[in-house]
């Protein structure tokens, strides 16, 4: 009597198949999860460029200054955004730009009044109506 070892051609190709399988459904869902993380730096960083604009105008009076854009207060360093400020006297716009492949193309802003809105969004990303920033593809805040 012969003792065989091993595998057939058939059962490796089924686990072939379902990593396969496992992968098409996981990577991408991974793919989104790791982008929703990314977003988290752009949404507070603008959140804290909000507060520190608010106490420049405490200050000053006015936004105008130069320490970011034409902004008084300084922007936030972010390893997946790059963030700008332009400002009118008594208006700004702070925009945090996606820098990472992931985001490329998402832009969020923020202003005085604490209007939040999602101006740019990813190919395959849905843009939110309201004042609010998109916080995943399905373009939900």
């Amino acid at each position: 009597m012969k003792l065989t070892r091993g595998f057939t051609l058939l059962e490796l190709m089924i686990a072939v198949a379902i990593i396969a399988i496992l992968a098409a459904i996981a990577l991408p869902s991974y793919n989104e999860y790791v982008a929703r993380s990314m977003i988290v730096e752009g949404t507070a960083g603008l959140a804290d460029m909000r507060v520190r604009m608010e106490q420049f105008y405490q200050d000053n009076r006015n936004y105008d200054g130069a320490a970011c854009g034409t902004c008084g207060a300084a922007c936030p360093n972010s390893q997946y955004f790059n963030f700008d400020c332009q400002s009118a006297g008594q208006t700004y716009v702070a925009t945090a730009t996606g820098a990472d492949g992931r985001i490329n193309g998402l832009v969020f802003t923020i202003n005085e009044q604490n209007m939040r809105q999602t101006t740019g969004v990813p190919s395959g990303w849905t843009a939110p109506a309201g004042n609010c920033w998109a916080l995943r593809k399905s373009g939900h805040c």
